[in-house]
């Protein structure tokens, strides 16, 4: 499985997201992504309770620890990579979390426009 290059939304080189948790497709601690990816994890996010609970409600418990997949449970105030569609859903649902460009791959732009992604920056002046 080969990784599309690793390439910020800037065109520069990704950031990493988060090593604690570590996040990622790849679980690399970077929002890296390639073909095998059909969820495109590539928007660094800022957890909320909002967020976790928004998730929980579609059907993705992200604050439940699965320690069988060394999964200790996200909390308010991490970062982690989420699927640029699932960011999408939430910002049109008004649950959007905040979005660390400079982490996020390019790719997220696929799905999510750029501008938008700039309203949500946790990372711009």
């Amino acid at each position: 499985m080969e990784l599309d290059e690793s390439i910020n939304i800037f065109g520069e080189p990704l950031g990493s997201c988060s090593e604690h948790p570590k996040t990622g497709f790849f679980r690399d601690g970077c929002c890296n992504t390639s073909d095998s990816d059909v969820g495109s994890h590539t928007v660094c996010i800022e957890v909320t309770r909002e967020f976790l609970e928004y998730s929980r409600f579609k059907g993705n418990d992200l604050s439940t620890p699965l320690p069988e997949y060394d999964f200790p449970g996200l909390k308010p105030g991490d970062r982690w990579c989420l699927c640029a569609a699932r960011w999408l859903e939430a910002q049109q649902q008004g649950m959007a979390p905040r979005v660390f460009l400079a982490r996020s791959h390019r790719k997220a732009l696929d799905t999510v426009p750029l501008e938008l992604l700039r309203q949500y920056a946790a990372d711009l002046n």
